[in-house]
């Protein structure tokens, strides 16, 4: 692997799970830095807000190009949330993956979400052979991607604990090093998650999930957040807002100043 590989795979330790946050520009991911996080992942939605999108809107070139400055912005090694691999056939998701590398990335995701209404999830076996053709691409050559493969059932409100695990299982037999079910937040489905599988399980940080002490003892390996910071910031921003235009009142100044502090203390070093 390459170093960032490395340094990010070592990360993923069963029982004290990586905390990886999702910045959504460089700003932030300088942030999470000085804050002391060790890695970094990308955001789909975080990264379509910024383009006034919704998530599932932004091409592949603007995904990579978004994850070369994420790369860029700190020493930490970054894995890039590439959706479905920008495209359904297996070698569309290779690809994808193989221009990943060339990035600078330390690992990357692939999803099972196809994004068609009428056929959410692609078949066991397309969505398996899809993570292999991922897996091969990412561990082909010398700079090598740590792939972290998605079940998406969960999230997308098709919550059969048993199609999930069955999909984790093959996507662990086609080479993924780190398996993922977002939307669990139950603490025995966890459970059973992690004992179905022998690679590190990551969790998304989602209403009702235990906290990290607890997901530490079940033994998860990652912890992550996706576009929820994101979804605080635009919240408190539209709360200062609202409080300007309705009220004509200021008292988003005292949080403001907080804020000065907290950028100060990230960006001071850099001059780019």
């Amino acid at each position: 692997m390459s170093s960032a590989a490395e340094r990010f795979a070592e990360l993923h330790r069963s029982g004290a799970p990586l905390l990886l946050p999702n910045p959504w520009d460089v700003g932030t991911a300088r942030l999470f830095a000085s804050l002391g996080f060790s890695a970094l992942a990308t955001t789909s939605s975080g990264h379509a807000a910024t383009l006034g999108r919704l998530d599932g809107r932004v091409s592949r070139d603007e995904a990579l190009q978004h994850a070369a400055a994420i790369v860029a912005a700190t020493p930490l090694p970054v894995s890039a949330d590439l959706e479905n691999g920008f495209g359904h056939e297996p070698a569309d998701v290779a690809e994808t993956v193989k221009l990943a590398v060339g990035v600078g990335l330390a690992g990357c995701s692939i999803e099972d979400y196809s994004q068609d209404p009428a056929a959410p999830f692609y078949p066991a076996e397309l969505a398996a052979e899809r993570v292999a053709a991922a897996a091969e691409a990412a561990h082909a050559g010398p700079q090598r991607l740590v792939l972290t493969a998605r079940a998406e059932n969960h999230i997308r409100d098709h919550r059969h604990l048993g199609d999930t695990i069955a999909r984790l299982q093959s996507f662990q037999e086609a080479g993924a090093d780190v398996l993922y079910a977002p939307g669990l937040s139950d603490r025995e489905q966890i459970r059973q998650v992690v004992e179905a599988v022998d690679r590190p399980v990551n969790v998304l940080v989602t209403p009702g999930c235990p906290p990290v002490a607890e997901l530490a003892e079940l033994g998860v390996a990652r912890v992550s957040i996706g576009g929820t910071f994101n979804l605080v910031g635009l919240a408190a921003v539209a709360d200062a807002a609202m409080e300007f235009l309705d009220e004509g009142t200021y008292g988003f100044l005292g949080r403001a100043a907080g804020g000065r502090g907290v950028r100060d203390a990230a960006f001071a070093y850099h001059t780019d």
